[in-house]
């Protein structure tokens, strides 16, 4: 900045001298040393006014060590303690806590006696950085200044005790408060509801003389927090006026519970109260019950109704983009970030991160990382994880390296997503290394999830016995994910020995489960085992225990349409089956025989056919194939690990149609392209 045009002190009046600091906000040093000069030779140190005005522009400049100095040589005068106290307010404004504590050390050298208003936002601040100690110095000091009996200062201290987790001294604060205000109760009720305390603070809500929406919300919120969404609607309903709070309060306790329904009907029921939160909570609550279509749909109503969307929402949004593998939709909403310049800070990227990984894009995850300004663990894991789930193991590894370099510590996450890697890219050596190396190097205890990453890798390779005994020496017992990974790779080597010793401890883990049962019966089918499949059946049924059916799921023009085994409900379904028809005869044509290793009975070969025929991966590439231009990538995700012969027919079919096909399984990501697949046929 060029120097200031400051006119000889003749001439410089009151007025300029305002105008000077109102219109440059940022003054270097030089320039309020001469502004310092004519406060001097124009005899203004004594309005407060121009002075707090002064102190502004230095604290915005970055001055502050200049500020102060200006401060503590001031002459006396009734207007230096207002001048200190807006100073701290300065620092609080912009959240800087540790000038806050700074300017007050300086005050109190100073002997500037602290006012009420200095008191509470030193507690405000102690309370934002959860000084405890710190506070109950503070505490002290108003005891000695004689400012312990002001109703408003006990409020203060009674909220600071809570934020900092303190709900002995919040008690002994709130029963020693001569005179309750409807705000101190108020508080009071917020602060056990923090800690769950429901009946205390239904006690406090009962002996209230007064009371305002803020005590009807408080109490509401409280029983929600708690889960009692009963007797909060209660209250809820008996309020006699209802704003927006407590509305969105009484929203949020059905979706942290589960009632979507009844969350959805309040909702509706609100009309015109709704603002962005309210908006918020439903997307969210939508996308935790994993209803991820009324999630996009509610958005969608949103933008229709004018609600500007916060990053809290795009957060939500993308989740629910993640797990549907809608890609197109989660573009859509990075352009709309993009647009309305949200800030993409570490949540809102990791989001992002997490989306593109999730739908198979890993080059743009890996566009958004690097663009990323500030990068935590979660960003980091995220990385790893998208990068071994699409088959990039040595990447995944490199990642891995660069965040050590970066000083950033690996958890016990960073080494799952990193040992799953090593696996779905056959990589023994390395996630041998770093299995062994992860307590001694790292200082990460394997957890149960490690071992069952590890399992998995050696069992994919054929290791076996090296597998079982591996589950064999873990301190902790072995699970039902543990021992899955090592009953898929005696599927895979036809294992039926260990196949048969694992399924039993599966079926003793989880009877109820469909899957061991599956499992098992696909790896005596593959053999022609035919009267052990009928046992595996026969026990399903006595147990009454369900396969989980297949279900698949593609993005067409922003609509998820999902395909489930046996359902015919789709508005297309007949022309998808002639279309599955003409796809067979391809197929057919192409050299392609189909393996019926995964249908469970003894039937003729052609109905094994038409069976396998008929996966759900096998209808949405389908739908895809119909409902898109040529060349577009089609994207489907499905529900459980894809079949030896879908996958083959699906290498097939994205070189007969000139189409990329990317499949995200339950265990990976699998990209079809010019008949081969990015997994190498190792999943």
């Amino acid at each position: 900045m060029n120097s200031l045009a400051i006119k000889p002190p003749q001439s410089v009046s009151y007025n300029t001298i305002t105008s000077i600091l109102r219109e440059n906000t940022r003054l270097n040093f030089n320039q309020l040393q001469q502004i310092n000069t004519q406060l001097h030779t124009l005899g203004l140190l004594s309005s407060a006014a121009i002075l707090t005005h002064f102190i502004s522009s230095a604290y915005i400049s970055h001055n502050i060590y200049y500020a102060l100095h200006f401060l503590k040589h001031l002459p006396c005068s009734d207007s230096i303690p207002s001048l200190w106290n807006s100073f701290i307010g300065l620092s609080l404004k912009s959240h800087n806590y540790g000038h806050v504590m700074c300017v007050y050390t300086e005050m109190r050298l100073s002997n500037v006696v602290p006012s009420l208003n200095t008191f509470s936002s030193i507690l405000r601040c102690c309370a934002g950085l959860g000084k405890t100690q710190m506070g109950k110095s503070f505490h002290c000091q108003l005891v000695k200044w004689g400012f312990v009996n002001d109703v408003v200062q006990q409020t203060g201290l009674l909220d600071f005790y809570g934020k900092v987790g303190d709900l002995r001294s919040a008690r002994k604060v709130f029963d020693e408060m001569s005179g309750r205000d409807v705000v101190a109760n108020n508080a009071m009720i917020s602060v056990l509801g923090k800690f769950g305390c429901v009946e205390e603070a239904g006690e406090v809500f009962e002996r209230m003389g007064e009371r305002n929406s803020c005590s009807w919300n408080s109490m509401i919120t409280c029983y929600c927090k708690a889960g009692d969404v009963r007797s909060g609607r209660l209250l809820f309903d008996e309020s006699p006026v209802k704003d927006v709070v407590s509305w969105n309060a009484m929203i949020d306790g059905y979706c942290r519970m589960g009632f979507i329904r009844d969350a959805e009907d309040l909702f509706f029921q609100m009309g015109g109260l709704r603002n962005s939160i309210t908006w918020n909570t439903m997307i969210s609550g939508f996308v935790q019950h994993r209803d991820f279509n009324s999630a996009i749909r509610m958005f969608q109503q949103m933008q229709a109704d004018g609600v500007r969307a916060t990053e809290v929402t795009m957060v939500s949004l993308l989740s629910a983009c993640a797990h549907l593998g809608a890609l197109d939709m989660g573009e859509w909403i990075h352009n709309y970030i993009k647009r309305k310049r949200l800030r993409i800070d570490v949540v809102l990227g990791n989001a992002l991160l997490d989306m593109y990984c999730k739908c198979g894009s890993i080059e743009a995850a890996l566009n958004v990382f690097h663009n990323l300004d500030v990068k935590n663990i979660f960003c980091w894991n995220s990385i790893v994880v998208g990068l071994g789930m699409h088959g990039y193991g040595e990447e995944a590894i490199s990642v891995f390296e660069s965040m050590e370099k970066e000083g950033i510590r690996a958890d016990g996450v960073s080494f799952v997503g990193l040992l799953c890697a090593c696996s779905h890219s056959g990589m023994i050596g390395e996630g041998r290394r770093y299995f062994s190396i992860m307590r001694s190097r790292y200082d990460v205890e394997p957890g149960i999830e490690h071992y069952g990453c590890m399992v998995d890798l050696l069992g994919r390779a054929g290791f076996l016995e090296e597998a079982l005994k591996l589950i064999g020496s873990m301190p902790m017992k072995p699970n039902a994910v543990v021992w899955g990974s090592l009953l898929r790779a005696c599927q895979i080597h036809k294992n039926t020995n260990i196949g048969e010793q694992v399924t039993q401890h599966l079926l003793e883990l989880d009877p109820g489960d469909g899957g061991n049962y599956v499992f098992l019966s696909n790896l005596f089918a593959s053999l022609n085992r035919w009267k052990d499949v009928n046992t595996c059946r026969q026990l399903m049924l006595e147990r009454g225990v369900r396969k989980t059916p297949g279900c698949s799921s593609i993005e067409v023009d922003n609509i998820v349409h999902e395909f489930v085994v046996g359902d015919s409900s789709h508005p297309q379904f007949e022309q998808i089956n002639l279309f599955l028809d003409e796809i067979a005869k391809e197929l057919e044509r192409h050299g392609h025989e189909p393996d019926k290793t995964s249908v469970l009975h003894d039937i003729e070969d052609e109905e094994k056919e038409r069976a396998v025929r008929y996966h759900s991966e096998r209808i949405a590439v389908a739908f895809g194939l119909m409902n898109t231009p040529p060349g577009k990538a089609i994207r489907v995700v499905k529900n459980l690990r894809t079949c030896n012969d879908c996958h083959s027919a699906i290498k097939l079919i994205s070189r007969i149609f000139e189409r990329d096909i990317i499949v995200r399984d339950r265990n990976r990501f699998h990209l079809f392209r010019d008949g081969f697949c990015s997994c190498k046929d190792y999943w």
